[in-house]
């Protein structure tokens, strides 16, 4: 396989991950580490790069999909937690997330006072019929996401970090908040609540499908291929999120900010005046682009797959059109509903990808799967209700002592409890490994 193929798709799998959540994390975290900054930069990408890749390595390895990985628990459960893992990310919460902060970061500051109404439905209509027609054809999407959104991408952030580097001269200031005690472990959390790894799942099967569409047949071949185009990604990932976070520890003498959004905003109007705006609104535009198609693409075809009385291009023109509606919401609206599915989902995620790695170690039993996730199911009930600030103090009374509890980790030591047990009960009662849906 040509070397040029591999940056290709390890760019197209960069600009898929690299939404606008990812531009705004970065800054948040260098303007409270300040001289630690290193150290919590390092934790976050151990979890911020790490996860998602891991995510996609662990598709090729596997060779199947997050329906695959959890049909080990049983078939019915794969079909339905690997939908809800699509809707959630993909057309009902992440593709709308995306488009309104393109639309607040990347369009609303060019209009100034312009406050009517019309702004975000009609870019919402034009944003989602550039999606739909990227989309349409997913054996396309390495050449015109690889090979000419994601350098322009690029071109935009290293010219905005290269003038942070001659501008600012600034130094940082003394940490603050969680980072004063323990930054690296404060990164660590952070990389982690940016919940990509989800995403990591669903946008493997794209990166198998193009190397599969390359000529690429044999397994081993194929994770060969696939770490290499994934270490392609973790460098830009791990450029772009170092060199973002360093703005923000030369920000932190420039006043207070609301978010890393702020931060970025002020730093471009700091170094390029009024033409910051655009340059933030173009890296935003493509960065949160280019996650929507992704999404749309990995979406469309797990239920394409999955429900074969529903062809490609008909779910591309329901995901956009869905994704359409729920944009115009408006980004509070969308958050709000979100974060409490999300965090029920994410553990579960984690548990059953970090499970399929090892997945020859127990044989596919299917009681380790099952005793892992019936115990992380009781933590990622909790982080759920809370978030939808529902009183569950007596679940938090039970499962404060878990070890790393209060950072939102605590499901780490259940599902290990869990995943034993269930191997336990395998040994006496062994049962004949699950078959699993293979990626065609």
């Amino acid at each position: 396989m040509r070397t040029k193929d591999i940056f290709l798709i390890g760019f197209m799998l960069f600009a898929l991950f690299f939404g606008a959540g990812n531009l705004i994390y970065p800054p948040s975290l260098g303007i409270q580490a300040g001289t630690s900054y290193w150290l919590a930069i390092s934790g976050f990408i151990i979890t911020g790069v790490g996860l998602p890749i891991l995510g996609v390595t662990a598709i090729a390895l596997g060779g199947t999909d997050a329906r695959g990985f959890a049909s080990r628990v049983s078939p019915l459960f794969g079909t339905v937690f690997a939908s809800v893992i699509y809707l959630a990310i993909a057309p009902f919460f992440g593709i709308p997330r995306a488009a309104n902060v393109a639309y607040e970061m990347g369009v609303e500051p060019l209009f100034g006072s312009v406050t009517s109404g019309w702004v975000l439905p009609v870019f919402s209509v034009l944003f989602f019929a550039l999606v739909y027609w990227v989309s349409l054809n997913p054996s396309k999407i390495v050449d015109r996401i690889g090979q000419w959104l994601t350098p322009i991408l690029l071109i935009a952030i290293v010219g905005l970090c290269m003038a942070s580097f001659l501008g600012f001269e600034a130094p940082a200031q003394s940490p603050s908040g969680d980072y004063t005690e323990g930054p690296f472990f404060s990164g660590f959390i952070n990389g982690y609540l940016t919940m990509d790894a989800i995403a990591g799942l669903a946008f493997g099967i794209i990166v198998v499908k193009a190397l599969k569409d390359r000529g690429v047949a044999q397994k081993r071949t194929l994770i060969k291929q696939t770490l290499k185009a994934g270490a392609v990604t973790a460098a830009g990932l791990i450029f772009v999120y170092t060199s973002i976070g360093w703005i923000g520890t030369k920000m932190a003498s420039e006043g207070t900010f609301d978010n890393g959004g702020d931060i970025l905003s002020n730093a471009t109007a700091m170094l390029f005046g009024p033409n910051g705006a655009l340059l933030l609104g173009v890296i935003v535009a493509l960065a949160c682009f280019t996650t929507c198609v992704g999404l749309t693409v990995a979406n469309s075809q797990f239920f394409s797959e999955t429900f074969q009385s529903i062809s490609y291009q008909t779910m591309v023109r329901l995901t956009t059109l869905v994704s359409l509606l729920i944009t115009n919401l408006g980004l509070s609206q969308i958050i709000e509903i979100s974060v409490p599915v999300l965090s029920f989902v994410y553990p579960l995620a984690i548990v059953l990808m970090v499970l399929s790695l090892f997945d020859a170690l127990f044989n596919s039993s299917p009681y380790v799967y099952r005793g892992a996730l019936l115990l992380t199911f009781i933590v990622a009930l909790y982080d759920g209700l809370n978030a939808l600030a529902i009183n569950v103090s007596f679940l938090e009374q039970i499962l404060t002592p878990l070890p790393l509890f209060q950072e939102g980790l605590g499901w780490i030591t259940l599902a290990l409890i869990g995943a034993f047990l269930g191997w336990l009960y395998s040994l006496i009662n062994p049962t004949p490994q699950p078959a699993s849906k293979k990626v065609s």
